[in-house]
């Protein structure tokens, strides 16, 4: 008998596409696709069942389908799509999550588990390393959003991994994904006619392509390969980094550096009018960036992505159309107005010099 998988969040996007690819795995017999809304996409022919993941029912599911794999992706940070409020989003979660592995910590056939999660749960700081490994601890925990629901996933991950050693059990921290289909707040954010940024900062970005985001999830939810190791916990990034100087340039979008203060206001304005989930935690990335070591994911886990970040970059400015200007005159745009605000802040550094002897 093949595996029986079950894949949550089914009616986000990755998770649809997710269930359609797992579908063609040979070792796979039947996949139940689960969520709390009807999916608006197909899902070929998976089973999906409409449940809240949390409430106690999952665990009914779980044992009348003796599923064996479970892949949780209904970890979401919002954005397009993500339906609910900022509150249920949260809630699914944290909550989804604590029942889900109560259901699953009960199953006698589960042996395999796959939570997606985020590399946002290094936090961000200007006193962050250059690069995270999977054991760097955060100079700061974060103190709310996706970035703190994923820090608590992962706790009851490990508190679960403790209690049946038995379940093979994987995490992987996406860095960014995008893609042409990318519906996160972060692919809102470079869809603006204008970027606004954070003065004085330009920090390194690193993505992940949404193919390579599939493949991997698929790689997880089977039997690992010889000599490697698909149990853990593993960055998830393609080759290279990419400045937000850059990413404009490439999208032709010019941006508009802001004083951290006035950031703040517009992405709390932006949320306000539901234009972007401009979230703290989407202002802290556009202020120190974040970038991973992503050595165990090729030498344990045996994945080398498709795509670098360059690459995945360019595939996802491709699907989003022409900017206001052409590439290279945005880039011009952005160092006249770089060089512009730096001259103003020298002459009211000087002007305040000045004021300061005549006293």
């Amino acid at each position: 008998m093949g595996k029986v998988v079950l894949v949550t969040g089914a009616a986000r996007q990755l998770g649809g596409r997710f269930v359609r690819r797992v579908q063609r795995d040979p070792e796979v017999a039947r996949v139940i696709a689960v969520d709390a809304v009807a999916p608006p996409h197909r899902l070929g022919s998976a089973e999906f069942i409409r449940t809240d993941i949390r409430q106690s029912s999952i665990a009914r599911v779980l044992a009348e389908h003796a599923v064996d794999t479970v892949v949780h992706l209904a970890v979401t940070g919002g954005g397009a799509g993500a339906g609910g409020t900022g509150s249920a989003v949260k809630e699914t979660n944290v909550i989804g999550t604590m029942q889900l592995l109560g259901a699953c910590q009960k199953s006698p056939t589960v042996r395999r588990l796959v939570v997606k999660s985020s590399t946002s749960v290094y936090g961000g700081a200007s006193r962050d390393p250059a690069v995270f490994t999977e054991t760097t601890q955060p100079k700061s925990l974060p103190a709310g959003g996706f970035a703190k629901d994923a820090v608590e996933v992962e706790s009851y991950v490990r508190g679960f991994a403790r209690r049946r050693p038995d379940v093979a059990v994987c995490v992987l921290r996406f860095a960014n994904i995008l893609g042409p289909y990318a519906d996160s707040a972060l692919a809102e954010y470079f869809s603006m006619p204008v970027m606004p940024t954070v003065l004085g900062y330009d920090p390194r970005l690193q993505f992940v392509h949404e193919d390579d985001v599939l493949d991997v999830l698929r790689l997880a939810a089977g039997e690992p390969g010889r000599g490697t190791l698909n149990s853990g916990t593993f960055n998830i990034a393609g080759d290279g980094v990419l400045l937000l100087s850059q990413c404009a340039r490439r999208l032709g979008r010019p941006t508009v550096p802001l004083l951290l203060p006035a950031v703040t206001w517009v992405g709390s304005a932006l949320r306000a009018v539901g234009v972007t989930d401009f979230s703290p935690e989407q202002i802290r990335l556009l202020t120190h960036g974040r970038v991973v070591e992503t050595s165990q994911m090729r030498d344990v886990l045996g994945f080398k992505p498709m795509y670098t970040t360059v690459e995945t970059f360019a595939d996802f400015a491709r699907s989003r159309g022409k900017g206001l200007l052409p590439p290279e005159q945005a880039g011009q745009v952005v160092d006249r107005v770089a060089a512009a605000l730096k001259v103003d802040s020298l002459n009211v550094g000087v002007a305040g010099a000045e004021e300061g002897a005549q006293r």
